[in-house]
């Protein structure tokens, strides 16, 4: 999980901008904790029995709300916090 993350810092750059070279810097200014890694963890707690998947989703959700979940996973996750299903 460590080797997910960290390997989703150092892409995170190269998102929308692919970089065919095998040469670059591995941490760079640009390189952020995305939601790709916050759904990692999410999934990672529920696979340790943390809770319900949909309770953890909405707690991460709330832990890191700047990050660029898909328009559904919003959509979704603000739908269950507000209590709607």
């Amino acid at each position: 999980m460590i080797g997910a993350i960290i390997g989703d810092i150092i892409g995170s750059r190269f998102e929308f901008d692919n970089h065919l070279s095998e040469e670059f810097e591995l941490f760079a200014k640009r390189s952020v904790f995305t939601d790709d890694s916050a759904l990692t963890i999410a999934v990672a707690r529920w696979l340790l029995g943390d809770g319900t998947l949909v309770t953890i989703l909405v707690d991460e959700f709330d832990r890191y709300p700047g990050l660029s979940y898909g328009g559904g996973s919003n959509s979704g996750l603000r739908r269950r916090k507000s209590g709607l299903q």
